[in-house]
């Protein structure tokens, strides 16, 4: 649930998304990008495109996990 709250935030405000999922340098950039009207279009998929690489990273995490608790 939480994640589509993420994912709504990336679309409105693609700026804060990023410091949603912890990556303040990029918001910072994602910002400067979303100030122009043309930017804002770029800024938006990149946060979602952010947003998805994210939840995958947590998805190979857990997985990575599980087998190591497997493996012992």
């Amino acid at each position: 649930m939480i994640l589509y709250v993420i994912f709504l935030i990336c679309i409105l405000l693609p700026w804060l998304g990023f410091f949603t999922i912890g990556k303040p340098f990029s918001a910072i950039i994602c910002f400067i990008l979303q100030i122009t009207l043309i930017g804002w279009l770029p800024a938006m998929v990149w946060a979602v495109y952010a947003l998805n690489q994210y939840k995958t990273d947590k998805k190979i995490a857990k997985i990575l996990k599980e087998q190591d608790r497997g493996n012992q």
